[in-house]
């Protein structure tokens, strides 16, 4: 493979893209007519994916990096990203959301965080979407040849292989240890230093073989379909919070807050949602993140409707209390156009959900008691297009894996800390939330 054009924030991309989208049925015959599932197609290195219910994006092989850092990290992407589409050739002869240009980036929670940010544009992406499935590629210094064929684009198709044994250690805090750390977020509220704050944990994992994300992809999107499975970079996971979706100047934010652990008993877990769903613990930090959200977007938006009453998310491992956060982005003026969904993602992170209130005094107690660098869990991961429009999640439920040791992988969970949040309920809420990337790394 060739190396691709790595850009830093504001780097100059020296070749032209080109960049092609056809339907799949349009291809050379011979092609198989429709990939059964797309996580099918992804090579063991380096996978890039964003899918639900079986629609989405994957991609693979890299025509442009760009990788930024500190608190101008979206403004710089977004500057390298216009400067890509500046030089690009594009036939986009399908023509929905995820054609032609695309990008999938993951970037850091914290300012300061040494993870910054990434940008990666494949050079090939398979999409899906209301039944109809499309192939793009991206090259760099080329020009517009024949039609590609599918079966010569995609790597050759192994078996992902299981990672084996597993084995669990504490991360950066024990899990005694964040018993303390709770506490002190609680008595940090009680002192009115914030009004809420989301206090997170690490767990290393460490596997027998080394990990083909492919395994963890599939697991987590057959078990976790409500979710959005993401693969960008080394980090991976399955997240049930839509940061944004920004499609057609429609926006919307799926906002959760407020969690009870499932028993596995249908008829306790549906009286447990009755028990969440008037929780006022619960709804006062729900009410905290949905606020958070519909204020972020109020400067960019017409409109928006804010749900009064929230609805339980139902999910195998956990109930979420969740609310839809809707807007329609204000007529451009004049030259000025929409937002790009990546902007959006950066004004609304990081929401309440991820961080607490008031965000920067709940930033400043996370990194004074917090005990470790979140590096981009919690971070927004996700795509966008030439056209800015795009998906972002959350990286919660997630995972990094190691760029140096295959055989390790960082596991990750937070909680929502209010003034009457107890810290043994807390750890046993973070635990709840380890087990999907638990469940995806087992045999």
């Amino acid at each position: 493979m060739s190396t691709p054009n790595r850009a830093a924030a504001g780097a100059h991309v020296p070749q032209h893209l080109v960049v092609r989208t056809v339907a799949i049925h349009d291809l050379p015959t011979g092609d198989h007519p429709d990939p059964a599932d797309l996580l099918d197609l992804l090579p063991p290195d380096a996978p890039l994916a964003w899918v639900r219910r079986g629609d989405g994006l994957v991609g693979w092989g890299e025509a442009v990096r760009i990788e930024v850092g500190g608190p101008d990290r979206f403004a710089d992407a977004e500057r390298a990203w216009q400067d890509v589409l500046a030089h690009a050739v594009v036939r986009d002869e399908v023509r929905l959301p995820g054609t032609g240009p695309v990008a999938f980036g993951s970037f850091a929670f914290d300012d300061a965080s040494a993870a910054g940010g990434v940008v990666v544009v494949p050079r090939v992406v398979v999409g899906r979407r209301d039944g109809r499935t499309w192939l793009t590629t991206l090259s760099t210094g080329a020009a517009l040849g024949p039609l590609p064929r599918l079966a010569e684009l995609a790597p050759a198709r192994t078996p992902a292989a299981c990672p084996g044994e597993v084995a669990y250690t504490d991360g950066a805090v024990t899990a005694d240890a964040w018993l303390d750390v709770v506490a002190d977020g609680v008595a940090a509220i009680r002192a009115g230093e914030v009004d809420k704050v989301v206090l997170a944990r690490d767990v290393h994992a460490r596997t027998e073989h080394p990990l083909d994300v492919r395994w963890a992809l599939g697991r987590l999107a057959e078990r976790y379909r409500s979710c959005w499975t993401f693969s960008v970079d080394g980090m991976i996971g399955a997240t049930p919070e839509l940061l944004v979706r920004s499609e057609r100047g429609l926006v919307t934010s799926r906002v959760l807050a407020g969690t009870i652990r499932r028993t596995g008993d249908d008829d306790a877990d549906v009286a447990r949602a009755g028990i969440l769903a008037h929780s006022s613990k619960d709804l006062e930090e729900h009410e905290y993140a949905v606020a958070s959200v519909a204020r972020a977007l109020a400067p960019y938006c017409s409109s928006t409707n804010v749900p009064d009453v929230p609805f339980v998310l139902s999910l195998p491992n956990v109930l979420h209390l969740a609310s839809d956060v809707t807007g329609v982005l204000a007529s451009p003026q004049g030259d000025d156009a929409h937002p790009s969904s990546l902007a959006l993602a950066a004004a609304l992170h990081p929401t309440a959900a991820v961080c607490g209130t008031p965000t920067a005094a709940a930033r400043d107690l996370i990194a004074r008691i917090e005990g470790m660098d979140r590096a981009r869990y919690a971070g927004p991961v996700g795509w966008f297009g030439a056209d800015g429009d795009g998906e972002w999640g959350i990286a919660l439920r997630s995972a990094e894996v190691d760029r140096t040791d295959p055989h390790r992988v960082r596991l990750f969970a937070g909680c929502g800390v209010v003034a009457a949040s107890d810290p043994a309920a807390e750890l046993a809420e973070s635990q709840a939330k380890l087990v999907p990337m638990r469940f995806a790394l087992s045999s």
